[in-house]
């Protein structure tokens, strides 16, 4: 049996709007910013501090916090003239969690169709 357009019209929509997470998560460089940023706490991280503990320059680790703010794995906060980033995945993990969910309930409906 296939899956039903409802279905398939369900996983589209968790994958649309997973992609962009994959896609920030899935570099290395960007990983390593998600860890310090956890390491900064509640108070956030600028980049220049994130520049000091990396070798990449200001500009390379401005790239990568678009890409994670863009997504929706970092939160940005004005102060002055810095821009502190803090992390703010939960929506996120929860959007993943439940293509996770919906593809496995998808899967074993399909394969019990077939038996």
């Amino acid at each position: 049996m296939k899956i039903s357009e409802e279905d398939r019209s369900l996983l589209h929509e968790l994958f649309n709007k997973c992609g962009p997470l994959f896609i920030a998560m899935g570099d290395e460089i960007r990983q390593k910013l998600i860890l310090d940023i956890l390491d900064a706490g509640e108070d956030g991280i600028n980049v220049m501090t994130l520049a000091a503990g990396s070798k990449l320059s200001r500009p390379a680790i401005s790239h990568h916090l678009k890409i994670l703010k863009d997504s929706g794995v970092v939160t940005v906060e004005k102060q002055g003239t810095q821009a502190f980033y803090r992390l703010a995945v939960h929506k996120k993990f929860s959007e993943v969690e439940s293509l996770i969910h919906s593809t496995i309930r998808i899967i074993d409906q399909v394969n019990s169709q077939e038996d």
